[in-house]
């Protein structure tokens, strides 16, 4: 296939043939394509759900489409079509990834069920993504909102003494995209060695108790049940926002030497040698004798001020940013987070991908597409013969 600046990414020459929608596997697969990856989106008639998950938009275009889907093609391909499904057939026996998340057995009647596609493709790397696994929970509809509710996330988040809440973000979608993309490239690096293709799971829930970490972990090694603390950590104080004298600071020490700058650089040294909160454990335990200490010394002054100070001495602080601020910040520290997809007048500002590679880095070849986009020369592609393969 032609049209598009060649990629020279680690991933340059791998097509990835990408039948998921939403936003866990659409986020695995921008990954593979910025990476250099050639990815064609396989859209339904109607296309990706997020086209038409708005408001905001960008031109009439849904931003959480826009989010995840830059250096793709798309083609539709109404899978009831048997012309359509032929062509749908010919790209899984093309690809080197096929990543869908279908519920469980979805496709197998449609002959893109992982055997059914290994058969004609013996070396496809094949990612499916469910909710919560192919056994007894495999009809069960793999919403975040759902999955951060049943891992108990909600149970973690919000104040002791109210409501529990959903993230900001759909958290666990997009931690298991990360984990689909890991998934794959372990699976490229097993077929460079043997030649051999494999099928890749990953599902919503399990990644959700896997990423709530210490939290599991202190259920399942130490028979503790978590509950919701607000903005205060479990095992760690102060690590939380505190107030200043015109708002509130997020205030880290994590060890025994960092509260003892702390202390220092607030004024009061001798709170790290009161044997109340000399240790990590002794402070958790008399947090609530701590924190109005804490609280007069940083009143005395403003967040900002405070925000100098604590950074000069050393110690994890911060603003609580809107999301504005937290990309001028970027800005600020030079991370450049926002990168042009694609060229000219049809450049779209996105969100910079966060690996950085020294000697291939990823690149922003093409922007987020049109529904179809691309469906002609996919077309021709496909009904070309596989002695062009190599071209591609």
């Amino acid at each position: 296939m032609s049209a598009a600046p060649p990629s020279a990414g680690p991933l340059s020459g791998l097509v990835v043939a990408d039948f998921s929608r939403v936003l866990a596997g659409p986020y695995a697969t921008m990954l593979l394509a910025d990476l250099g990856a050639e990815v064609i989106k396989v859209e339904g008639p109607g296309g990706d759900d997020t086209r038409s998950w708005v408001p905001p938009v960008r031109d009439d275009v849904a931003t959480y489409y826009l989010a995840i889907n830059r250096n793709k093609r798309s083609i539709t391909l109404d899978l009831k079509d048997p012309g359509d499904l032929a062509l749908a057939h010919e790209l899984s026996a093309r690809a080197d990834v096929l990543i869908q998340n279908f519920k469980p057995g979805g496709l197998t009647r449609y002959g893109l069920d992982h055997d059914t596609v290994r058969a004609r493709n013996e070396r496809v790397i094949y990612c499916s993504i469910s909710g919560f696994g192919t056994g007894a929970g495999a009809q069960l509809p793999g919403y975040d909102l759902l999955v951060q509710g049943m891992s108990g996330l909600m149970s973690l988040t919000g104040a002791p003494d109210g409501p529990p809440f959903r993230a900001g973000i759909s958290v666990f979608d997009v931690m298991t995209g990360l984990h689909s993309a890991i998934g794959i490239l372990s699976a490229l690096h097993h077929r460079d060695l043997t030649g051999e293709g494999q099928h890749v799971e990953t599902n919503l829930f399990s990644s959700a108790l896997s990423a709530l970490v210490n939290q599991t972990s202190a259920y399942v090694a130490g028979g503790v049940v978590p509950t919701r603390m607000g903005n205060a950590h479990l095992s760690l104080f102060p690590y939380e926002p505190l107030r200043t004298g015109d708002g509130e600071l997020i205030v880290v020490a994590g060890n025994d030497g960092q509260f003892r700058k702390l202390a220092a650089a607030i004024g009061r040294p001798h709170l790290a040698d009161d044997p109340r909160f000399d240790t990590v454990g002794r402070r958790n335990d008399h947090r609530e004798e701590l924190r109005p200490l804490l609280l007069e010394a940083l009143a005395t002054k403003s967040a900002q001020d405070w925000f100098g100070i604590l950074t000069e001495a050393g110690l994890p602080c911060g603003p609580i940013n809107t999301v504005a601020g937290g990309v001028r910040l970027a800005e600020d520290l030079g991370l450049e987070p926002v990168v042009e997809a694609g060229d000219g007048d049809d450049a779209v500002p996105t969100v910079r991908n966060p690996i950085r590679l020294s000697r291939t880095p990823p690149t922003y070849r093409l922007p987020p597409p049109a529904l179809d986009e691309h469906g002609t020369e996919v077309r021709a592609w496909l009904t070309a013969p596989r002695e062009d393969d190599r071209d591609r």
